[in-house]
Order: C-alpha cells, then sequence, then structure tokens
C-alpha cells in the first residue's frame, strides 16, 4: 500500500511543479512579460537620459557665455539688435 502511495504522490508533487512552471507567478509567460517591461523600461531610460544630457550641455552653453542667451532670445524671443533690420520669410504652402 506504500509503495502505490509514494509514486502516486511524487507524480502529484510533478503535476504541480508544472502547473506552477506554466501559469503562476514566476511562470514562463510570467517572465517573458517582465522581460518586454524590462525592455520597455531601458528604452524609456535611454531617452530621457539624451533629453537630460542635451539640458545639461544647454545649462553649460547659458552658463559659459553670453552668446547662447543672445541665440535663444533671438530665436524664441525675436530680439533685434539696434541697428539691425528685422527679415521674416514666409514659404507658401505646397500643395
Amino acid at each position: 500500500m506504500v509503495a502505490r502511495i509514494v509514486p502516486l504522490f511524487l507524480l502529484l508533487l510533478l503535476v504541480g511543479i508544472h502547473a506552477q512552471l506554466w501559469t503562476g507567478r514566476g511562470s514562463v509567460g510570467h517572465v517573458q512579460e517582465l522581460r518586454q517591461q524590462i525592455a520597455e523600461q531601458q528604452a524609456a531610460n535611454a531617452q530621457a537620459r539624451a533629453v537630460n544630457e542635451h539640458l545639461a550641455a544647454e545649462v553649460g552653453d547659458l552658463k559659459s557665455g553670453l552668446e547662447m542667451v543672445e541665440e535663444k532670445a533671438r530665436n524664441e524671443l525675436g530680439m533685434v539688435k539696434p541697428g539691425e533690420i528685422y527679415v521674416q520669410v514666409v514659404r507658401a504652402p505646397q500643395r
């Protein structure tokens, strides 16, 4: 009788472990989903890192001289120095 119970118990244990492998937490599907989330987060981190590096370079330029300040004022605020003539070229919309 004990000889039948031990193999049956081991078989049930094997089925339980196998079911956990395919359906539970830490299953193959769950691990694949986590890997996908990690890849997406790494891509978002790389993009944020690039933006941060660009902003840090811009801050460095702003701290180092007035050329960057003047350029930003001209581009964003339309600054014109005394004696300069402002010319704006407007192109016709393409059809």
